[in-house]
């Protein structure tokens, strides 16, 4: 039996629930799938900056958020090779904040319509149906829609039926840690960073009691088959952080097990996204299904925040205009959603591909060892960096009405 939806959001990350709150502010319901049976919060937490805030005030649960996360004024780096001292990156006048994923998330969710997040909905194929797609579920269920929408992440099945290729590994992997502290844990507000022999490393609190830590380096075979098992994970960690000071290791050890997570870093080459189809008639993509790319800008998270915002107000104009109430029309109807995902497509596209060359090559000379490149990063690169981040997290998403 096929149910009928007019918006189907495969996916319930931070770009597919996005979308559906813009949507919903726009008085457009939406059907959230989200495969796993819960609110899915691996990477614990990311940073946030300026255009992440102005897409939450703008979905109207910045405040609440903000209540929760302390501002970040600065960013300290250290070198783990040399003896310079550590270099210090001001934010002032720029709002940065080290957000819970968890809390996002719930905050997301908990503003939508009872209903509209449907859990344990795996998508196993779509397929075409005059004007609308069927997509297939794990359970036999098919839903019929008028709009598709992947924001199904890295391994996107939407994306894969729009014909992107694969993301593809950087040769680079991460660990990612969350750690509390009951009572407070003690360190300043900074963004601390640690960068040398082939290791990058740091710790950002998001508020009086928790701490979110990571650490990325270029993995051998061997130390791949760690991915499964974080007591081993741990100590890797530890190893690598021998260099480091001991807050960072501090952090590290009182770690709990089921707050560690690795993967590989992966992201979609830009010519990909140059020549490729971000959406095609009724189905498009966003989030981490659109721009999978490196950590090393901290953007990925912000962009599918922009993502939401934008493509909800594209879909919005198309949708809800008056003279489409109560029309037979389908053809006119599917032509004015491809419109809508065409215009959100091209502002899009070179956003995306900017944020994915930018960040992958932040991190390319950030984590590359030897005498010049650590020289070029001592010298050249700590100046260049600071002025770049807070330039591309400068971009304004707009209102969610045209």
């Amino acid at each position: 039996m096929e149910i009928v939806k007019d918006i189907v959001i495969v996916g319930a990350g931070i770009s597919g629930l996005t979308t559906s709150l813009g949507l919903h502010r726009l008085g457009i319901r939406s059907l959230v799938l989200e495969s796993s049976d819960k609110l899915r919060i691996t990477g614990f937490a990311f940073t946030t900056w300026n255009n992440a805030w102005k897409a939450l005030d703008v979905l109207c649960i910045g405040e609440s958020l903000r209540r929760q996360h302390h501002l970040t004024p600065s960013m300290l780096v250290a070198s783990t090779f040399s003896v310079q001292p550590a270099s210090e990156i001001s934010f002032k006048g720029h709002e940065v904040r080290c957000l819970q994923r968890r809390s996002l998330l719930e905050a997301l969710a908990n503003e939508l319509p009872i209903g509209t997040i449907r859990f344990s909905s795996k998508v196993v194929s779509i397929e075409e149906s005059g004007f609308f797609k069927l997509v297939h579920l794990a359970d036999g269920s098919v839903l019929k829609a008028k709009v598709l929408i992947g924001c199904d992440g890295v391994n996107s099945v939407v994306a894969k039926w729009l014909g992107l290729e694969k993301p593809v590994f950087t040769g680079r992997s991460t660990v990612r840690g969350y750690t509390k502290f009951k009572g407070g844990h003690g360190f300043g507000p900074e963004f601390r960073q640690f960068v040398g022999k082939g290791v990058r490393s740091g710790l950002l609190p998001c508020n009086d009691e928790n701490v979110y830590w990571f650490l990325t380096w270029t993995p051998s075979t061997k130390e791949e088959e760690l991915e499964d098992d974080p007591a081993k994970l741990k100590q890797f960690v530890l190893n690598k952080l021998q260099d480091t000071p001991d807050d960072m290791k501090s952090v590290v050890e009182k770690t709990w097990l089921d707050s560690i997570a690795s993967s590989q870093l992966r992201y979609r080459r830009p010519w990909h996204l140059l020549w490729g189809n971000i959406s095609k008639g009724n189905v498009c993509v966003a989030g981490d299904a659109l721009h999978p790319m490196t950590p090393d800008l901290g953007q990925g998270g912000c962009l599918a925040l922009e993502d939401g915002v934008i493509l909800a107000r594209c879909l919005a104009g198309v949708i809800s205009k008056p003279d489409m109430e109560g029309t037979d029309d389908e053809e006119e109807e599917y032509k004015r959603i491809e419109m809508g995902l065409k215009i959100f497509s091209q502002k899009r596209r070179w956003r995306s591909i900017d944020l994915i060359t930018t960040s992958y090559m932040v991190g390319f000379i950030q984590q590359r060892s030897g005498m010049i490149i650590n020289l070029l990063r001592e010298r050249f690169f700590s100046r260049f960096l600071p002025g770049r981040l807070l330039r591309k997290a400068d971009f304004d998403c707009g209102n969610l009405q045209y």
